[in-house]
């Protein structure tokens, strides 16, 4: 490691950050979450989903922006092959307890 080079951004870093997006984008996506409502979660909410995926929160959103590009790609393979079973979600009943529909007006 070069003087310049700091331990967050060399190559174990970049890995390890890449296999914790892995996984945090695979509970993600079965819950239905897109990539999109990822990066959208307030920080609090990221922490409990990293937690309820047993990961320790990333310290940084660059972890979090892997992930949701991990789970775009998952969508467009799963919608290319729709019959395979990596295609089903195993938890999409789920997704209402990260993403929440805004309340409609009464009027």
């Amino acid at each position: 490691m070069s003087k310049n080079e700091d331990f967050a951004h060399n190559d174990i870093a970049s890995r390890s950050r890449r296999e914790k997006a892995l996984g945090l984008a695979k509970f993600a996506w079965d819950r239905g979450i897109t990539g999109a409502e990822l990066l959208d979660m307030p920080d609090d909410r990221l922490r409990k989903l990293a937690r309820a995926a047993d990961a320790n929160p990333p310290s940084t959103r660059e972890t979090w922006t892997i992930a949701a590009g991990l789970i775009n790609e998952k969508d467009q393979w799963a919608s290319k092959h729709p019959d395979r079973p990596e295609s089903q979600r195993a938890h999409p009943d789920e997704k209402i307890m990260w993403v929440k529909k805004p309340i409609e007006p009464w009027l």
